[in-house]
């Protein structure tokens, strides 16, 4: 247990120190300060009702925070595929098994850095959350829990493919076949619009096979109301929430699996 909580820091503050991730999050952080310019404006519109006035700027909020979230999934691949295919790369790989180490051990480390990074992402999305709002001068009205379990349970999913799929192949390529998968979902969820250009058979095999980001947004619980949310009975939040994590569960055992039997000799 100890080797394993000190490749999670380890991971962790490399992950911190990446160049990379800061680069990232430095171009979404200008983005979003563009995205901005909305909701100024929105809240400066002295002529519009009140009640339409908080529409209004949830539905901004809400646009922003989708593209924010959806960022963090990106942030989770690289970061779990680039923690692995790092330390291989480089060789320290083999001076960390010669503790020794096992080989689960080793991946259930890098997992758990990056899963605390993408919690420290999920909390400042939470601050952001209720900064925008007060800026936009209104109350959200979803309670806290949604806003960080949800989208955790989605970035778990999302490090756990890309650290199976780096088993395999190069990080960059697994991080595009995650970004594909990402895009794919929100295409085959269902919609009052299906896309007219995929058979209604095949929409529906991919989104039995892949994750189901759209249940598992937390975007959807910022335009609801309080009573809203406590009409929904919790067995729905325990069966979405659930299936996420049995999702990533599989995903980190197949990593596991096929890592096994991986050379850790330097690509």
């Amino acid at each position: 247990m100890m080797k394993i909580r000190a490749i999670a820091l380890n991971t962790f503050n490399g992950l911190l120190r990446n160049k990379i991730i800061i680069l990232f999050c430095a171009g979404m952080v200008c983005i979003m300060l563009l995205a901005l310019t909305p909701l100024m404006l929105a809240k400066n519109n002295r002529g519009i009702p009140a009640d339409q006035m908080q529409t209004m700027v949830l539905a901004i909020i809400a646009g922003i925070m989708g593209m924010v979230s959806g960022f963090g999934s990106l942030l989770a691949a690289w970061s779990a595929a680039d923690a692995v295919a790092s330390e291989m790369k480089s060789g320290t790989i083999l001076a960390v098994m010669a503790r020794p180490v096992r080989r689960w051990e080793f991946l259930l480390g890098k997992y758990l850095g990056v899963q605390m990074l993408t919690l420290l992402y999920v909390f400042a999305m939470l601050g952001l959350n209720y900064a925008m709002a007060a800026i936009g001068g209104i109350h959200i009205q979803t309670s806290v829990w949604p806003l960080i379990v949800y989208p955790f349970v989605r970035y778990a999913i999302f490090s756990a493919i890309a650290m199976l799929l780096v088993t395999v192949m190069h990080p960059i390529i697994a991080f595009g076949i995650v970004l594909v998968m990402s895009i794919t979902a929100q295409i085959v969820a269902p919609s009052a619009t299906p896309p007219q250009f995929m058979a209604p058979w095949v929409r529906q095999t991919l989104f039995d096979i892949l994750p189901s980001t759209s249940a598992l947004s937390e975007i959807r619980f910022l335009t609801v109301t309080r009573a809203t949310l406590r009409a929904a009975p919790w067995t729905d939040h325990v069966f979405t929430l659930a299936a996420g994590l049995d999702y990533a569960l599989v995903c980190f055992l197949l990593a596991a699996w096929l890592f096994r039997n991986r050379t850790l000799s330097r690509d």
